[in-house]
């Protein structure tokens, strides 16, 4: 599962969860908070604020659970109208967190002693030839 942390600065850090860490987040919902510890940001409180699974299908608020639906859309996240007034019926995933869902977004509610750059080093990139 991959993890990506965003500050108020507009930087974001990303980084792979281990499966042994996956299980505290499995049941939450978006909006709710998390302790920094369980992702390696100790002192820190992160407020879940998005995800997608596997395939791609971002997470919204207002559908209950954690399956995936269809539902008939206007505006907001996973949808992106070409006319106004537009709608369309769209695959989106529920607002609980699962074992589907590859990627979680979160920003930073309080933050920690250490900087996220320190905790976080941006992996440098090897050079091809």
């Amino acid at each position: 599962m991959r993890i990506v942390i965003s500050e108020s600065s507009g930087k974001s850090y990303q980084f792979e969860l281990p499966k042994d860490k996956e299980a505290g987040l499995i049941g939450k919902k978006l909006g709710d908070e998390l302790d920094g510890n369980l992702v390696g940001a100790a002192g820190y409180t992160l407020t879940l604020t998005g995800g997608s699974d596997g395939s791609g299908f971002p997470m919204r608020v207002e559908v209950h659970g954690s399956a995936k639906k269809q539902i008939l859309m206007s505006d907001g996240v996973g949808f992106n109208a070409k006319d106004k007034g537009a709608r369309k019926r769209k695959h989106i995933r529920g607002n609980t967190f699962s074992a589907e869902i590859a990627q979680v977004n979160c920003k930073v509610k309080t933050p920690g002693s250490t900087p996220l750059e320190q905790l976080f080093p941006k992996a440098e990139k090897k050079e091809s030839k």
